[in-house]
């Protein structure tokens, strides 16, 4: 294999949206190649989070230690999370407060929402809801004039709702909800990653329990909602209408969309497709939303 080969096979499956296991073999062989030869960080980042997202932690974890080796910036960010949610089968919160403190300090907006968890929550630092909530206060400060999908507007949006919420001022976090969703809905169109997707189920719930439902007018995310409790659901798709139903079986919610079973509402959200692409793909193209049981 030349460089120019990898740098080729791992173009092409940038832009496969079906890959075999073929192909997936190939990329991974192509991704280590170029490591071992360029020794790029941003290769070693690209794999490490290819990983991640399959939840092979314990590789994600080689190669994040292979870039911050090189004193690559993102590399401890995610090394942050490793040990913050011990990935790999151990928290370490000295390791992520260490690492989420060095990039605050850069101005990584993340990182720096990740130690104002740690001061809500205890971990490694002694517990402070005041620094907390004055942490995300002027984090959305930062994000207010932010516009790209993949900047953490979502996540400090939410942040601030919750705090919001516990003031009592609950159309403010109404409002901050709804920005959360409405970004998050983007981001997840082109990455369909289960962090995202837990922020938006949790957010939908955290909605849900401030304002009511409105069984006349929701969209296709709205059915976080809805799927927590036996549903029939149909909606369209150009001039398709489509089904789903969510099944109580004994105490565990499953789905069935189009004929086939998911086992929960996450399965459904990270798997249901149609003719190969993801629902959460074309979100936006999905209208007609009834519930008809």
């Amino acid at each position: 294999m030349t460089v120019k080969e990898a740098k080729r096979i791992v173009r092409e499956f940038d832009e496969n949206k079906l890959p075999t296991q073929d192909d997936i073999f190939m990329f991974t062989e192509a991704l280590s190649f170029l490591i071992e030869t360029e020794h790029n960080p941003r290769d070693m980042m690209y794999l490490g989070g290819y990983y991640y997202e399959l939840r092979n932690f314990d590789l994600a974890l080689k190669y994040y230690e292979m870039a911050t080796a090189m004193d690559y910036d993102e590399a401890y960010e995610c090394l942050g999370y490793i040990w913050y949610y011990g990935r790999t089968g151990e928290r370490d919160y000295k390791k992520a407060f260490e690492y989420f403190s060095k990039m605050k300090e850069k101005g990584n907006l993340v990182a720096a929402y990740k130690v104002a968890d740690m001061y809500k929550n205890g971990y490694y630092v002694e517990k402070s809801y005041d620094t907390y909530c004055e942490i995300i206060e002027n984090l959305y400060i930062k994000i207010k004039k932010l516009t790209n999908v993949f900047d953490p507007i979502p996540e400090i949006c939410t942040r601030l709702a919750s705090i919001r919420t516990e003031q009592g001022r609950t159309e403010e976090a109404v409002n901050l909800y709804l920005t959360a969703k409405r970004v998050l809905a983007q981001r997840i169109r082109y990455n369909a990653f289960f962090g995202n997707l837990n922020i938006m189920k949790w957010l939908i719930d955290d909605l849900y329990e401030l304002i009511e439902f409105d069984g006349e007018f929701f969209d296709f995310y709205d059915l976080y909602y809805l799927l927590k409790s036996p549903h029939k659901i149909t909606f369209m798709l150009g001039r398709s209408r489509l089904s789903l139903e969510s099944v109580d079986e004994e105490g565990e919610i499953a789905v069935c969309f189009e004929g086939k079973w998911y086992r929960s509402r996450d399965d459904f959200f990270a798997q249901a497709s149609v003719k190969g692409e993801k629902l959460t793909a074309m979100y936006d193209r999905l209208s007609g939303f009834e519930v008809t049981e």
